[in-house]
């Protein structure tokens, strides 16, 4: 019997003001105005599992880069009824310290990570500022301590966490950088995280100027798009509009939104 889920994506974050230029590498020259970044986690619930995709980053991390946090993502997950000692499955899709943050307040989790992202995160790349930058050495070391702890489990390209939620490396923002796709009542959903930040990052196939190799960012929107095979079904890592399209989960302290219903609009028009 096929497996369904529930996903939520929880804002925890967020970071304002833009500009253009900020947000896609080739911005619209008649643009003066931006969409603020928002920062979220997404849990996936089913089958008996609760999978948490990405840690986020802690009060220190907020203070040291000038972000303004709202709520440390693993706190939110009390509004769930999740404990952080009962997540048994952490999906890394990058080691950027907004996606890998708070890895040690998961003491009974096993991390799924690229094999491609721990090379890249600490390998002779890390010497270029510009690219050890999103990066926080504390998180990628903590994550390093995991491995020695054997509680990594690594892929190579395509992978399975459990019965349809799949991984899937696509590079490009970062070179180990992976999505996953998870099966839902209205079909597949890809969590894209930072493989396109936006929205129109990706419908205007312009990059988030944040990216290792433009090449492999451009074919990630393509396996995007054929995994999830709807545009609907396509969740940007950062797009406010996330909260415009998709209900909030009442009662909850946490801002949280379901992302396995339907949206409140449609990117395909008649």
């Amino acid at each position: 019997m096929s497996v369904t889920y529930e996903i939520y994506a929880i804002r925890y974050a967020t970071m304002t003001p833009r500009t253009p230029q900020m947000n896609y590498l080739a911005p619209d020259p008649h643009e003066t105005a931006a969409a603020d970044l928002d920062y979220f986690v997404w849990l996936i619930r089913g089958g008996g599992r609760d999978i948490l995709v990405d840690t986020g980053f802690n009060e220190a991390a907020s203070k040291e880069r000038s972000r303004k946090l709202t709520i440390n993502p693993i706190d939110a997950l009390a509004d769930f009824g999740v404990r952080a000692a009962d997540i048994r499955d952490v999906i890394v899709t990058h080691l950027h310290y907004d996606h890998a943050g708070n890895l040690d307040r998961l003491p009974n989790a096993r991390f799924h990570l690229q094999d491609r992202e721990m090379s890249y995160a600490t390998g002779r790349c890390m010497c270029n500022g510009l690219l050890r930058h999103p990066f926080s050495a504390e998180d990628v070391t903590l994550m390093v301590r995991h491995v020695f702890n054997e509680r990594v489990t690594f892929h190579n390209g395509d992978g399975e966490v459990a019965p349809g939620v799949t991984l899937h490396r696509v590079g490009g923002h970062s070179d180990g950088l992976q999505i996953v796709r998870v099966q839902t009542a209205r079909g597949p959903v890809v969590l894209a995280s930072d493989a396109s930040h936006y929205y129109g990052n990706m419908q205007r196939r312009s990059p988030f100027p944040i990216v290792y190799n433009i090449g492999d960012m451009c074919d990630g929107w393509t396996t995007c798009e054929r995994l999830a095979g709807h545009p609907d079904r396509i969740i940007p890592g950062h797009d406010p509009l996330v909260r415009e399209l998709y209900p909030r989960v009442e009662g909850s302290k946490a801002d949280a939104y379901a992302l396995h219903v339907l949206p409140s609009r449609s990117f395909v028009r008649d």
